[in-house]
């Protein structure tokens, strides 16, 4: 196996890779709902600035798509792992949401749900509730137009100007009213997106969630799930106690996903997260051996990728996508490692390094030789070797 010389605090150390994992899994249906949070691809030669403009390869974004509908995940298209709100703009990711369900329409099985907010809004004291709720409508309209199920996203505009829990649950309730099927809801935390503290009214969780819950209990009609990013498994396993029968969990703790997913005597999780769009091929075969009963297979094969997802969205989580494209490129899925927005930057080298060697232990580096060779020229770019 390849050695390559790695920086660390203490200076340089010899590095020998190991053998990328064998994930064999039985052909069957999963019992889990599973959704990859899917990056962009960014392309590399075009003359925009990085900084101001988005310029995406389209043919690698939409062939990266494919490489997740291929283990059986379900897209959750133009979410915050596709840089919303981080460089990706609302007229972007709608032109991403069109070609994402067309894509997928000639992909047997493919699903694909996106993300509906208000982000082509300004987020400014002086909107009123009915302006953030028709904006909310203006992109539910064309996602629904578009052939997309729905995730109803948190709105730092909302977030701004509400007062109280009520003027959440107003503009929800009529958000939910005009969706033609089950949405998904999203609670992203504070810690994904810092303008989004105090969400649902009120910084204390507890409170926050039985806000949240009044809602979904008003409108369990409209709500297929809720998606909640916390990265606590305690306010998860809590909120999925009190939700209405058929209203799902999807958990979004890339921290504790493996033991939400599998659940207790009391229920389980489905899962949105953005390590799956990561470790697919693991995902994929654990929910596999999940679904026909093999408990410590599935534990089995996600145990080494817990440390890498706690790498990757560790705080600050917002630029846990930097980790994401990484790992991508590294595994050749890409040709490059430029992404949206200029965000290849905003991850130390030692931080990327660490998730180099976490990726290759957890067996998640599928051609060591290549991600050696890659690793090593960009090494060099970052004035090392």
């Amino acid at each position: 196996m390849p050695v390559i010389q790695l920086p660390s605090p203490s200076g340089m150390e010899f590095y020998r890779l190991g053998l990328p994992a064998a994930y064999q899994a039985p052909d069957v249906s999963l019992n889990r709902i599973a959704f990859a949070a899917a990056h962009v691809v960014a392309d590399p030669i075009s003359a925009a600035d990085p900084w101001t403009e988005v310029a995406i390869d389209w043919d690698a974004t939409l062939a990266y798509r494919r490489h997740l509908w291929s283990h059986g995940l379900a897209v959750a298209e133009a979410m915050d792992t596709a840089q919303r709100g981080m460089g990706l703009s609302w007229a972007q990711a709608l032109e991403l949401i069109q070609k994402s369900v067309s894509e997928a329409s000639s992909v047997e099985g493919a699903v694909v749900f996106s993300g509906v907010g208000t982000d082509h809004l300004f987020p400014s004291q002086d909107f009123t509730l009915k302006e953030v709720e028709s904006a909310y409508l203006e992109q539910l309209e064309v996602v629904q137009k578009a052939g997309s199920r729905v995730i109803l996203m948190a709105s730092r505009a909302l977030a701004m100007i509400a007062n109280d829990p009520e003027d959440y649950a107003k503009v929800y309730e009529s958000v939910l009213r005009q969706a033609e099927k089950p949405v998904i809801l999203h609670w992203l935390g504070e810690m994904f997106d810092p303008a989004l503290a105090g969400y649902w009214g009120s910084s204390e969780t507890d409170i926050a969630m039985d806000a949240c819950l009044q809602i979904i209990n008003a409108n369990s009609e409209k709500i297929d799930g809720i998606k909640i990013s916390l990265l606590s498994k305690e306010a998860e396993i809590t909120m999925r106690r009190q939700l209405p029968e058929r209203v799902r969990m999807y958990t979004g703790d890339d921290f504790n996903y493996a033991e939400l997913i599998a659940g207790d005597d009391q229920g389980y999780s489905d899962a949105l997260l953005g390590i799956f769009d990561a470790i697919a091929p693991a995902a994929s075969a654990a929910l596999a051996h999940l679904a026909v009963g093999n408990l410590d297979r599935f534990h089995e094969i996600f145990a080494p990728t817990v440390p890498l997802s706690q790498h990757i969205f560790g705080a600050p989580t917002r630029f846990y996508k930097t980790g994401i494209v990484f790992l991508a490129w590294l595994n050749g899925h890409q040709t490059h490692f430029t992404m949206v927005g200029g965000q290849e930057s905003a991850r130390s080298t030692l931080h990327l390094v660490e998730l180099f060697r976490l990726a290759d232990q957890a067996g998640l580096l599928i051609d060591p030789e290549m991600a050696c060779s890659r690793m090593k020229a960009w090494l060099v770019t970052r004035g090392v070797g």
